[in-house]
């Protein structure tokens, strides 16, 4: 059960470093920071959610991490055809589309 809780708060927070990731040019600086950014945040919760380091978490989290970085980036290009200006940042974005 505190596997799955993890990988759900993993997911969630590589949602929105996968929206900046696409806003970015790939390989850039930026680029790698919306990519490493959350593993330490992963790192954390693994501790904080006393889940260990089994090879089943790796897949689990691992899977978790790409799926948020896949879901922020599909959300980029939603809102880049909702939208007549887009930014890098998912809150503001959401903002700017809600108060329409």
């Amino acid at each position: 059960m505190k596997l799955i809780l993890v990988a759900l708060i993993v997911l969630v927070i590589n949602v929105p470093f996968g929206y900046w990731r696409a806003n970015v040019k790939k390989f850039s600086f930026q680029w790698i920071l919306a990519i490493h950014i959350p593993v330490p945040l992963v790192i954390l919760l693994r501790f904080a959610g006393d889940i260990g380091f089994a090879w089943y978490t790796y897949v689990i989290l691992v899977s978790a991490f790409f799926i948020g970085q896949r879901l922020g980036f599909m959300l980029w290009h939603r809102n880049v055809d909702l939208l007549q200006q887009v930014s890098s940042c998912l809150i503001m974005d959401l903002k700017r589309s809600f108060s329409k």
